[in-house]
């Protein structure tokens, strides 16, 4: 079987298994075993099934471009792997939308900083990688790889939006009321406004930026982000 079959192959098994424990299977596996217990085996699955997506991406060999990103694309993807970063940075803080958030009362009064932008600010930051990353690498395989990502991010907060609507009555209406799925809908529809952000989502989402655009060269033998230029 050709090796990009497996890339494909590994790449439903890491998204339809996130999907069924996420959805369908979840209560009767935790029924069996407990939440606990669940956490545990979801927490298996996953890095298991990513594990082998990462291995057979790993093994195909090296495959021509499907196209030859230029330097507006390159310019382009640093600045949105830049605010994919930031909404990465600021998704780790008083996130309602984790599984156990620390604020696990009432929806805040104000959407603010990343959460202004979109409530699913992690989701959004991982399906702007797969973009990124598919734009400026169009290799088949690493375009199943990538779709995969989108898909698993999308797909899967749009169907969190209607989890958290049945499993948190009290407040995800109300939040979702102030937020919006797609990034700055809400700013443009006048619900929120692009204020409080600060140091750890800023600061931290440059710094991250910074560092992960770099660590492509010793890893990828790539120039990638402002290192393309400045290093060139």
């Amino acid at each position: 079987m050709d090796s990009v079959w497996w890339v494909a192959i590994a790449a439903i098994a890491f998204v339809g298994t996130h999907f069924l424990l996420s959805h369908p299977l979840r209560a009767p596996v935790a029924g069996v075993v407990g939440e606990r217990g669940f956490l545990g085996v979801y927490s298996l699955v996953s890095i298991g099934t990513f594990v082998w997506l990462v291995i057979a991406f790993q093994r195909a060999p090296p495959r021509s471009f499907l196209w030859v990103p230029g330097n507006i694309t390159w310019a382009i993807v640093t600045l949105v792997m830049l605010l994919a970063s930031v909404l990465f940075m600021g998704s780790l803080l008083r996130n309602p939308a984790l599984p156990n958030p620390v604020a696990a009362g009432p929806a805040p009064a104000e959407a603010r900083g990343v959460f202004a932008i979109t409530r699913h600010p992690m989701m959004w930051s991982f399906a702007l990688w797969g973009l990124c990353h598919m734009a400026v690498l169009p290799t088949p395989p690493n375009l199943i790889l990538c779709v995969a990502i989108v898909f698993l991010a999308l797909v899967g907060s749009a169907m969190q939006d209607r989890k958290k609507a049945i499993l948190r009555p009290e407040m995800w209406p109300e939040w979702e009321a102030k937020t919006s799925y797609w990034p700055f809908a809400a700013v443009t529809a006048g619900k929120a406004r692009l204020v409080g952000f600060g140091g750890f989502d800023l600061g931290g989402g440059l710094v991250l930026w910074l560092v992960a655009t770099w660590a492509h060269i010793p890893l990828a033998h790539v120039g990638a982000g402002i290192w393309r230029w400045i290093l060139h």
